[in-house]
């Protein structure tokens, strides 16, 4: 073979295997194709809240069923509270789903071994979910549909008696009837209450009616099998259920404590794939994924003890696995704006909210009561338990993870600034850019566009104002990049820290801005920084009373 014969075979062999190797670059690229597609195959429960929907058209369950099994062997009449959007009334479907005897539904799952005898029970399921509740009206057009249908089922004459006289009737009716007792699902009791928080008439209308309705459940407990109700408050806080004492509240319950809702070891072992094909989307590890959904959308916590399992927002969970990205899914399907206005009605302080400490008798107070919110708060997902002290019965409260945190506190920011809610991540993130930049002025000057047209006098509430929108615009600035905002004695204001710069703030509402400076230096607030290597910046500012913003303010290296 000559030298042009023996060229061209290691040519023609180079070649061969390149082609090889390109084709697995192509099988390896489809591998990721088709694990990024892999949602388009298996199917996410978003928003399915009927068990039978999910079991038979084969979408993904998180298997809950070893506590629903637990659950009905109690047999006690319980009572739930989870936030919106956390899988309650899916729970009450696979009740219902048992209770009927729809074994097949069941197939494959923990229940199947548990349950060896499967009985049809008769089931009245009252879903308050679907109606807007703005007037008495609404509320009696909606168990008068329940109460009709059941009698319709039942072949019972209404008659003249009234709501309750027709619920207890049909409860007795269904259990001789069929010879079993009664099984009662209640879905979200309080939404005609939660709807008419700012109306206390129309609340205490939907009061009477709502607590003679459920009073019911006492009065047949002869006929009753299984009682299991559901809702976003505590059923004592609305003073619905002051009759019932039977009701076991298992929503602060250790064994119950995911029984609504994900742990990460429930992620990982059901979607697998799923979370593969947020990683290759992302460009990320699947380590890095699994970190960021816990940061964004883990943290909730339901039970004062300890050895918990914190548990992950199923819907913001599901929704970024579906659409192969991050995002705010369960803040945006739901605005906070009546308890953003409550905070507002009572002067509350908006830094106290995140770690404020409340007794253990005031998340389960008799009532619900506008001067004090923070309840309210907690119960509807904004907050969530962090700790707790046995000795004081006193718990630490907080915010769950980065999405409740930083989307409570964007919507937040209109309410207590000039800045519409469009504006302020445009606000935020040019904030960022400038600290990383090293251009206070640029930064500052932006700042005060928080404070234009500012409507109040110069007082004490206006100073504390004031330090709201400090914390407003620190705390989101911290979705970015590390800002800090102190509130101890002896601390700096506002701390910002970036690659290349780490910023000190002192803000004077009565003072000068040389006084702020002065401050920074004798207390000696750069001092934890000085062996950092970042450049060290400080920022004294002072307020002009007169204009009721920003006034003159003072940069020094």
């Amino acid at each position: 073979m000559n030298k042009d014969n023996v060229f061209t075979h290691i040519l023609d062999k180079i070649q061969s295997e390149f082609v090889i190797f390109a084709r697995i670059i192509v099988i390896l690229k489809m591998k990721v194709v088709m694990n990024a597609s892999v949602n388009m195959l298996r199917k996410l429960p978003i928003g399915i809240q009927s068990f039978e929907k999910l079991r038979s058209e084969g979408f993904l369950y998180v298997d809950k069923t070893a506590l629903v099994f637990r659950l009905v062997q109690a047999g006690a009449p319980c009572f739930l509270s989870r936030p919106r959007r956390f899988g309650k009334s899916l729970l009450l479907s696979t009740f219902e789903a048992y209770f009927k005897g729809q074994k097949e539904l069941f197939k494959g799952l923990a229940i199947e071994q548990l349950e060896q005898n499967w009985f049809e029970y008769p089931v009245l399921h009252l879903d308050l979910n679907a109606e807007k509740y703005d007037s008495k009206e609404r509320l009696e057009k909606m168990l008068e549909f329940h109460l009709t249908r059941w009698e319709t089922q039942y072949g019972i004459d209404k008659g003249t008696m009234t709501f309750s006289g027709r619920f207890a009737t049909i409860i007795q009716q269904a259990y001789e009837q069929n010879g079993r007792r009664v099984v009662v699902l209640v879905d979200e009791y309080d939404k005609p209450m939660l709807q008419s928080f700012d109306n206390p008439e129309l609340q205490d209308d939907y009061r009477k009616t709502l607590t003679a309705f459920y009073t019911v459940l006492k009065s047949t407990d002869a006929y009753l099998q299984f009682v299991f109700i559901t809702g976003v408050t505590k059923f004592a806080q609305m003073g619905i259920f002051s009759t019932l004492n039977q009701l076991n509240d298992i929503s602060f319950d250790l064994e119950y404590n995911a029984l609504c809702g994900m742990t990460c070891p429930e992620i990982e072992a059901t979607f697998a794939p799923e979370l593969q094909a947020l990683a290759a989307q992302t460009e990320a590890t699947y380590d890095n994924v699994v970190e960021q959904l816990t940061r964004q959308y883990d943290g909730y916590r339901f039970t004062p003890s300890k050895g918990f399992a914190p548990i992950y927002n199923p819907f913001s969970v599901l929704s970024a696995l579906d659409k192969l990205r991050f995002g705010d899914y369960w803040f945006a399907s739901g605005t906070p704006t009546f308890l953003v206005e409550i905070l507002k009605k009572t002067d509350f302080d908006l830094r106290e909210l995140d770690g404020i400490e409340v007794s253990s008798v005031s998340l389960s107070d008799d009532r619900a009561n506008i001067g004090n919110p923070v309840p309210m708060i907690y119960q509807s997902g904004y907050l969530t338990i962090k700790s707790y002290d046995p000795k004081f019965r006193v718990y630490t409260l907080g915010f769950p993870n980065e999405e409740v945190k930083y989307g409570f506190l964007n919507f937040a920011t209109p309410f207590y600034t000039p800045v519409s809610s469009t504006d302020t991540s445009f606000y935020i993130g040019k904030f960022v850019r400038e600290r990383c930049n090293g251009d206070v002025e640029a930064f500052l000057t932006r700042l005060s566009c928080f404070f234009a047209d500012f409507p109040y006098e110069l007082n004490s509430k206006m100073e504390r104002h004031y330090q709201v929108v400090f914390y407003l615009v620190f705390k989101l600035m911290g979705q970015f990049t590390q800002a800090e905002v102190r509130t101890a004695i002896g601390r700096a204001d506002a701390v910002v820290k970036t690659a290349n710069y780490i910023y000190v703030f002192e803000f004077k509402l009565e003072g000068r801005a040389e006084d702020a400076l002065r401050q920074i230096d004798e207390k000696a607030y750069m001092l934890p920084y000085s062996v950092d290597g970042r450049k060290l910046i400080k920022v004294g500012v002072s307020f002009d009373a007169e204009k009721r913003n920003l006034g003159k303010w003072i940069i020094k290296e």
